[in-house]
C-alpha cells in the first residue's frame, strides 16, 4: 500500500433512512468532478475526513445559489454554516487540514505550507496558462501544441528535481503540495498520454501513478448526478 492510500477517507454517498442527516448544519462543497481545482479541495476533506455537503454543478448552468455566495463563478466553493464563503481551493485546503489539528500534510509547524507556495503559484500561473493552451491548441492559434507542451515542461522539469530527491515534492510522505498539484499533472499527461509515457520524466510518471491508482484518488473522482435545488442531498461523508 503506498502513501497516498494510507490516508484517511471518506466515502460518498446518498442520505437514506439508515444514514439521517446530521441535526448541525453542514459545510456545502459546490464542485465539479473533473476541474483540478475542485479536486484539490475534495482531497483535502478527504484525507481530514470532513463531512459535507456536496453540489456538483454544471458548468453551463452554474446555481443561482453558488452565484449568490460567491459571483466570481468558479469551484471550488464552500459555505459554512456560518455563512462564511471560502472560494479559493488553496484556502478551502488550509481550512480543512487546519479543522481537527495540524494535519500531517502541513508538516511539522505547517513547514510544508511555506515551501509549497512557491510551486503552488507557479502551478496555479504560467503552468496552468500553458496547461490550457496544449489541451485546446485550437482556441490559442498564435503557437503550435507542441510549442505550448514546451512551456508546459519547464515546471515538469521542476518537479521531476524534486521527486529526484524524494517519492513526494516535500519529502518522503504526501505533502499539501502534492495534492494541490497532481491534479493539474494528471491534465497535462492526458492531453497526449503516449508522449508522457516517453518523456524524460520517470519520477513524475510514477509519482502520478502512485496517486490516480490510489483509493484517495478513487474518492476525490466518483460520479454524482448535477444538484438542483430541492434535490436530496448528497453527503460527502467523513470518516
Amino acid at each position: 500500500m503506498n502513501n497516498i492510500e494510507q490516508r484517511r477517507h471518506s466515502g460518498l454517498r446518498r442520505n437514506d433512512d439508515s444514514n439521517k442527516i446530521p441535526a448541525m448544519p453542514l459545510p456545502v462543497l459546490y464542485s465539479f468532478r473533473r476541474c483540478p481545482y475542485a479536486m484539490r479541495a475534495r482531497s483535502a476533506l478527504i484525507a481530514v475526513g470532513i463531512s459535507v455537503e456536496l453540489r456538483e454543478i454544471v458548468l453551463r448552468d452554474k446555481p443561482a445559489e453558488m452565484l449568490t455566495a460567491s459571483p466570481k463563478g468558479s469551484v471550488p466553493v464552500l459555505v459554512l454554516p456560518d455563512g462564511r464563503v471560502i472560494d479559493e481551493s488553496w484556502d478551502i485546503m488550509l481550512w480543512a487540514l487546519r479543522t481537527h489539528g495540524a494535519h500531517p500534510w502541513l508538516g511539522e509547524n505547517e513547514c510544508h505550507v511555506g515551501a509549497a507556495l512557491p510551486l503552488v503559484a507557479e502551478n496555479d500561473s504560467t503552468f496552468k496558462r500553458a496547461l490550457d493552451r496544449y489541451k485546446y491548441p485550437e482556441r490559442f492559434p498564435e503557437h503550435s501544441q507542441a510549442f505550448y507542451r514546451e512551456l508546459g515542461e519547464e515546471f515538469l522539469v521542476r518537479l521531476e528535481e524534486h521527486l529526484a530527491v524524494a517519492p513526494f515534492l516535500l519529502g518522503d510522505t504526501m505533502s499539501i503540495a502534492d495534492a494541490a498539484l497532481l491534479p493539474f499533472i494528471r491534465q497535462f499527461a492526458a492531453v497526449d498520454p503516449d508522449w508522457f509515457a516517453s518523456a524524460p520524466y520517470p519520477k513524475l510518471r510514477t509519482w502520478l501513478a502512485d496517486y490516480t491508482e490510489s483509493k484517495l484518488f478513487m474518492r476525490v473522482m466518483q460520479k454524482f448526478p448535477a444538484w438542483q435545488a430541492g434535490d436530496t442531498p448528497i453527503i460527502f461523508v467523513g470518516i
